[in-house]
Order: C-alpha cells, then sequence, then structure tokens
C-alpha cells in the first residue's frame, strides 16, 4: 500500500512541472504573449531624461492624436490590452485617477496594442473608460517608446513630463493613488522654458 500512496502523490507532484514546461516560453515562463510586470517604478530625475517621445495615430474611434498637441501638459501613458488580465484589473483605477487629476494640466492617453477594435472598444464600455486610447496599428505606437518600454512588458505606465519626456514608469498593474502620487510630482516641476 505505500506504493500506491507515493505514486499518486508523486504524480500530483510532478504534475503542474510537467504541464508548466509544456505552457512555458523561454525562461520557463508561461507564454501568455506579455509579461506581466511587479508594478516596478522608475523616476528619471530632469536632468537625465532622454528626449521627447513623438508618437501619433488614430483613437479607437477614429479621431487623429498627435503627442505634440499634448505638450505642455503632463502626459499619462497606458500601454493595454482588452486580453491581458492585469490591464483588465487596473481600468478603474486608472480612470479613477484620470477623473481626479483631468482638472489639472494632465492628459491620459491609452495605447491599446494587439487588440481587436471591437474588444478595446466593450473594454472601454465596460470600465467607463473616457480617455482616449490609440490603437496600436502593428507595433508602430510602441516604436516610438523603444529604449523606454520592454516591447512585451503590458500592461505599462509612462508619466510624460510638459516638454514630452519619461519622468516615470511603472512596469506591471498600477493603482490610483502610486500614478496620482508620480503626476502630482511631475506637475509640481517648473514649467520648460
Amino acid at each position: 500500500m505505500a506504493r500506491r500512496t507515493r505514486r499518486p502523490c508523486l504524480l500530483l507532484v510532478l504534475a503542474p512541472l510537467l504541464l508548466t514546461a509544456c505552457a512555458s516560453g523561454a525562461n520557463g515562463v508561461p507564454d501568455q504573449g506579455f509579461v506581466s510586470g511587479d508594478g516596478t517604478i522608475t523616476r528619471t530625475a530632469t536632468g537625465d531624461r532622454g528626449d521627447p517621445v513623438e508618437f501619433r495615430g488614430h483613437t479607437l474611434q477614429g479621431r487623429p492624436l498627435d503627442s505634440a498637441d499634448l505638450r505642455g501638459d503632463v502626459v499619462v501613458v497606458n500601454v493595454w490590452g482588452s486580453w491581458c488580465g492585469p490591464c483588465v484589473a487596473e481600468a478603474p483605477a486608472l480612470e479613477r485617477a484620470w477623473q481626479e487629476l483631468r482638472s489639472d494640466p494632465v492628459r491620459f492617453v491609452g495605447v491599446n496594442t494587439r487588440d481587436q477594435r471591437a474588444a478595446a472598444l466593450a473594454h472601454d464600455r465596460r470600465f467607463h473608460v473616457t480617455y482616449p486610447s490609440i490603437g496600436d496599428d502593428g507595433g508602430r505606437v510602441l516604436l516610438a517608446f523603444r529604449g523606454e518600454l520592454p516591447p512585451t512588458a503590458i500592461p505599462s505606465t509612462l508619466v510624460l513630463d510638459r516638454r514630452g519626456r519619461v519622468a516615470a514608469r511603472v512596469i506591471g498593474q498600477v493603482d490610483a493613488a502610486t500614478l496620482r502620487g508620480l503626476v502630482s510630482d511631475v506637475l509640481q516641476e517648473r514649467p520648460a522654458a
């Protein structure tokens, strides 16, 4: 009887390992099509920021959006997909932060990636998202953020200063309080001359 008891227990221990190996991508991480970050926050001092990020595209509603038109405001850019669990989980927090900050010189822009337009619009309706999102157009919009964001780090959130430079980023799900704090810090910086 002892052998019979051990074999099922051994199978119970090995089964998850075997299943993980079959469903894993490189480095043993499940291949979800995205890398779920841990919420790591990176802040960049004013003097260490790179060039302004320039991006353009069309919103999910078909209107053109150009980052040049956002200069002078602090801009929150959130990369998301309706198929991404952490993106779905953070959607209410992003909308809450937007509602709390919209009277300040702050703009929110989503970058919807690897998604069907209908699914993205349904996501926005479900979570009552009122700020615009650009369709990523096959990765062209995300190319503007190369060097700032890993290409599969979804969700990710960037805070751009008034000149359009990356002041802070969160790789992974962000909560409203954290986002408000990051934006508040950038709002307190002296405006560019």
